[in-house]
Parts: structure tokens; sequence; C-alpha cells
């Protein structure tokens, strides 16, 4: 039987690319994995990969040598949580107060994780999220 392994990329449709790099980089931390005029893809962890795609620049199908990858695209605000360790929680905390950034909400999870959750510069709302939020993680 075909199995999944796991969520390899993860999509965000952002307005302006090279504000939403720098947010990921630079207060986020993220390292940058591919940059071009449509996308800038980061690492998110050791086997995952955060894609951030100028809105409405995949509305048509790209061709490249290797085959073609067909059109997609988003709006609205759309919610991503990053898995940290417990023991880091609080660095981000401070983290995201030293950038301004407002945590808008947080969540003790009855696993014993807990979330906090902001915006990135498109109004996205992430989480970063410890372990004992899933039965998974």
């Amino acid at each position: 039987m075909a199995s999944i392994d796991g969520v390899l990329e993860t999509a965000l449709y952002v307005d302006d690319l090279d504000r939403a790099d720098r947010f990921y980089a630079d207060v986020l931390g993220l390292a940058r994995l591919y940059s071009d005029t449509r996308m800038r893809a980061f690492a998110a962890g050791a086997r995952s990969v955060l894609l951030l795609f100028r809105r409405g620049a995949s509305l048509e199908t790209v061709r490249m040598a290797g085959g073609t990858i067909p059109p997609h695209d988003g709006s609205g605000p759309l919610h991503v949580a990053f898995a940290v360790a417990a023991e880091q929680l609080p660095l981000w905390r401070e983290r995201l107060r030293a950038a301004n950034i407002a945590i808008e909400g947080q969540t003790t999870w009855p696993r014993g994780g807990q979330s906090i959750y902001f915006r990135d510069p498109d109004g996205h709302l992430l989480e970063l999220a410890t372990p004992g939020l899933w039965a998974v993680y």
C-alpha cells in the first residue's frame, strides 16, 4: 500500500515578495534555499520547506527542462504552524517582542503543548507550537 512520509512543502502567497523574504529570513531566521522573481523557498526544519509565491505569479503552467508545474495561487489569510522545542518558546516570545511583532493569541493544549500566534506582513497567521499539541507531535 502507498504511504505518505510527511508534508514536504507548504506554500503561502504574498503581495510583496522582498518584504516577505526579509520577514522570514530576518525575524524567523529561516535559511533561504532558492530565490527568483516568482518565489522564495526556505528551510523550515530538517525536512520541510516553506514556499513563498508572489500572489498571481503562478497562474500559468511553469515549464522547466524537467517537466511542468500546474498553476496555483491563493488569497486571504492562511495558517502555518512551526514546530519549536518547549524550552525555546520563551526565547521566541522575546525575539518577536524585539521585532515589534504582536502575539495575538496563546494556547496550552490538553496534551501539554503550547502555541503562540502572530502575523506575517501579509496577514497570514503563524503559530509556534511545542510538542504535545497532537498525538503525532
